[in-house]
This record gives structure tokens, sequence and C-alpha cells, in this order.
């Protein structure tokens, strides 16, 4: 393989950025890395495009350890403060202003190409740790699928892609993507079971746009409704009550993380002169927990509400595309009286960017649409301006995929999801996994930079692993053998012992010295 042709003079050198290197020492040194990672990684780094400095990493500081009298406590769980109104930022890649004559070539170039290569070299140092296939090691407490691969969509990159306004109407705007969004969303309306001509809907920028708009939908059609959420919802439900001035009422959760509907009856008789809104979690976001929505609207009709004085939004962000493929999982279905459903688009889909997907009712939107003229359409978004790119990405990935495709993903994870727990448990790891749900919940770790290390989202005295679906038992089998080896030490002196957890996952799932 030749060395290309060099472009392009010598340059001079900005401010001290760099060691003065000539611009041909900077392409012979570019070429020779871009060789080298190319040889080792078997071909890897052209899937990761332009060459990086392979020793090159960017250090994120580990949050401080727990310190006792000035005695360093190395496995005690360190807390990190957060201070409202304070920049928490441990490191920033400064903006440095070019000279007056100073041409974008050279020195500069180099600098900012070096700064762009460490990052890439973080990003994939921190997804070693996360669910990614290209490394090996892919366990996190976030539900991100990465398993994806959009080589094909490069080329639409550098174009602005644009849906503004109402997915359905055409624009002024010309460069947008709204015949792909429209094709993803009739997907999920089938998907649902809503026909095309009675569902409106649009590709949010995540799975908190989603329950903004379900929610707003709800208190449009009843605007003196009462929201109800169990305690373990999402906190984007209850920021969508503050943020539109509601009443909102928190219902008890059973130890699952499921919606105690003894307790939703109770706060129902309470209030049976106001309508209800309703949001249903397909899946919590720590336990994994799923409402049952039947139950759920059973509750509802023997407390007296009839079907035109509630409104239910179900937060599917991610369990909500695993459900449909779950036989034993309460159906989430627009045959029923819901009226919206959302969706992350990021997460078991697998996006490179956050989106996701709100579907209601055709005969609720009219309430929150309006002409704007200037765009020669309506609107009855959150946002406004939408990435025209999401779309484009979730229709490649649906086409692929596929229905069938999607449900071997499901039982996959929920298989692998059972071994996780069982091997836990089998180590001694007190651990639990609902029925429907491939987030499996466990004993914190007791070293902050362990769970920083595997990017585990904790609460309290737990923490949790949702499996995706390029997860492998090689993979798990990593992170659990890793877990046991740095457990043996946390406990080795005898003087603490593993919490117990059975207020958070029930007493059968822990297996602390009180309940072995």
């Amino acid at each position: 393989m030749g060395i290309p042709t060099r472009v392009g003079a010598d340059a001079t050198r900005p401010r001290q950025l760099l060691p003065r290197l000539s611009k041909d020492q900077l392409f012979l040194a570019s070429y020779m890395a871009e060789a080298m990672m190319k040889h080792v990684n078997g071909g890897l780094a052209e899937k990761f495009g332009p060459v990086f400095d392979p020793t090159a990493v960017v250090a994120e500081p580990v949050p401080p350890v727990v310190t006792e009298n000035g005695h360093e406590l190395k496995h005690k769980t360190a807390e990190k403060e957060i201070v409202l109104g304070k920049n928490v930022h441990a490191s920033c890649f400064s903006v440095t202003e070019p000279e007056a004559d100073d041409e974008f070539t050279g020195d500069k170039e180099a600098y900012m190409a070096g700064v762009l290569a460490r990052y890439r070299k973080t990003l994939m140092e921190r997804t070693k740790h996360h669910l990614v296939v290209l490394t090996g090691v892919i366990v996190s407490g976030y539900p991100y699928n990465l398993d994806f691969d959009y080589g094909a969509l490069a080329q639409l990159q550098h174009f602005s892609i644009n849906n503004l306004g109402d997915p359905f109407i055409e624009s002024n705007y010309g460069v947008h993507s709204r015949q792909f969004e429209v094709g993803v969303l009739d997907w999920f309306a089938r998907l649902w079971e809503l026909e095309n001509n009675e569902y409106w809907g649009y590709i949010t920028n995540c799975g908190t746009e989603g329950n903004l708009h379900g929610i707003l939908v709800g208190r449009e059609v009843f605007p003196d409704g009462i929201l109800y959420a169990s305690r373990e919802s999402h906190y984007s439900v209850f920021k969508a009550a503050r943020m539109y001035r509601m009443e909102c009422v928190k219902v008890d959760c059973l130890i699952s993380g499921e919606i105690d509907c003894a307790d939703f009856k109770a706060k129902l008789l309470q209030n049976k002169d106001k309508p209800a809104i309703i949001n249903v979690n397909i899946g919590t976001t720590v336990k994994g927990a799923v409402d049952d929505l039947d139950l759920v609207i059973q509750t509802l009709e023997e407390s007296g509400f009839t079907q035109d004085r509630f409104y239910i939004h179900c937060d599917g962000a991610l369990f909500g595309l695993m459900m449909p493929f779950v036989k034993k999982a309460p159906k989430v279905s627009f045959k029923k009286p819901i009226g919206s459903v959302s969706v992350s688009g990021h997460k078991f889909v697998g996006c490179p960017m956050p989106c996701g997907v709100q579907i209601t009712r055709m005969e609720h939107i009219n309430v929150l649409s309006s002409n704007v003229e200037y765009l020669a359409s309506r609107d009855a978004t959150i946002m406004g301006s939408r990435n025209g790119h999401a779309p484009i990405f979730l229709w490649y990935t649906l086409n692929r995929k596929g229905y069938k495709g999607f449900q071997k993903e499901v039982q996959k994870c929920l298989r692998n999801a059972h071994y996780l727990k069982d091997r836990l448990l089998d180590a001694g790891i007190s651990a639990m996994l609902n029925e429907l749900s491939s987030t499996v919940v466990f004993e914190r770790p007791q070293d902050e930079e362990f769970v920083r290390r595997w990017q585990l989202a904790c609460q309290g005295n737990i923490a949790h692993v949702v499996v995706m679906p390029n997860v492998t038992i090689d993979k798990l089998d990593d992170f659990l053998n890793e877990l046991i080896e740095n457990r043996s030490t946390w406990y080795e002196d005898g003087k603490r012992q593993p919490p117990c957890i059975a207020a958070d996952i029930g007493s059968e799932n822990c297996v602390c010295a009180a309940h072995k």
C-alpha cells in the first residue's frame, strides 16, 4: 500500500499549542499511526474512520474516596456532592482564538485533530464498559443498545435535515425527512393496533419529550384533571406536572416496582369529582417493572371513572418495544382505552442520537395543533424544529430487523438477563429480576470507582444492569468475574457485611446474613 500524495504547505505554529512539526511530519505520523492501528486491531480502525493516537487518553477524574479522621476508606461508597447552580464539569476543551493572519493549516489544525483523536479514544475506553460489541466487555446500568452499524447513512450527514412542524403536512422548508418519519410512525401504529387514519404522532428528541407530550395531551383533554403516577415513574413525569402546573398524586408501588392498584384505587376515590390522567409504566427506570395496564383500567372502572373521564399515557421508553414480543406481558394496544404511547429510539432500537416515538389518537391532537403561517404548516409538537436525521436512522433499523428480528432480540435479552440473575445469586449476591424485564437489580457495589468504571446506575443500596440485544453470555461473565473478585476484597476484613436489600427487592431475593 503506497503512501497517498501529501497536500498543503508547511505551517507556522500558533501560540505554542504543539511542538513545531512540518506538514510532512504530521502527515507521515498520521499515516503510520493509522497503519499501526489497522495492524493491531485487525482492521478495526477502518470502522472508526480517521486515525487516532492509541496512547492518548483523556483522563476522567474518579470521585474522591470518603475519609474518616483523615484516613482513606478504599472500599466505602463515595458520594459526589452536587451543588445546584455550580458548574461541576471536571474538565473542558478550551476554544482558542486563531491569530489574525492564521490560516487554518499546520499546527492549529493538528491541535484540533489531536483533541478530537483523544476524545475518540476516551469514547472507546468508556464504551468498553458499555453495551457494545467491539471490545468484549459490555455491561452498563444505562439502557442503550450500541450494537448498530449505520455506515450506509454517512452520505446524508452533510445535509441539515429539519422536520419542522407537523409530520403529515408539508412546510416551506424543503430539506426534510418526513417521508421516513411517517413510515416509522405507521410501523409503530401497526404495532400498537391503531389505524393510519386514527393516529397522530411524531419523532421526538428523546423519551422525556414523549412523556411531556403525552401528559400535555391528557391535560388539554382534561384541563382540570389530576395526574396519577407511581412513585417509581421516570422523573420526567413529575417534571411534566411541574411544567404544566398540574396537581399530581404519587401512588405507592409493590416491591417489584409495579404500581400498587389498591393504593391507586384509594386515591382515585378521594378525587372522584375530577378526571384522571394516568401515567402507566411499561418498564420502570430502576427495576424494569411493568404496570398491569388491564388492572389499571379495571381499577378506574371500579372506582366509577368512565372512559370519557380518564386519559392514559403509557411510558414505554425501553420496554415499550419489547413487550409486544413477550407472550405473558400485558398488551399495550389502542384497542384499549389509552390515549398515547411513547418509546425511546436510542434504547432498544439502537440509534446513535437520542430520539423517540410518540403516538396519540387523532381525535386528541386538535386541542394542541395550531397554524404557523411562515411554515405554511401546522404544529402540535413540543420542540418545533426536530432532528431530521433520527427518522432515517429509525427507518433503516426497522427495515433491517422487522418484527421478527426484534422478537429474536427480546428473547435473547430475557434469556441472558435470567442467566445474569442466577449467577449473581449463585455467587451469594442479592439480586432480583422482574418476570417481564431484562433489568437485573442487585446490591450496590461498595467501590465508587468500580461503579464508575462499569457505568452502573445506582439508587440507595441497589444497582442495576440492563441487558440489551448485543450482550452475550461471555461478556456477562467478564462483568461477573470482575464483580466477584472485587467484592471479595470489600468484605475481606470481616468488619463490614454485604447490605440487606430486602426492602428493595424482597426477602426472597436477598441473600444477606439475615436472609440466607
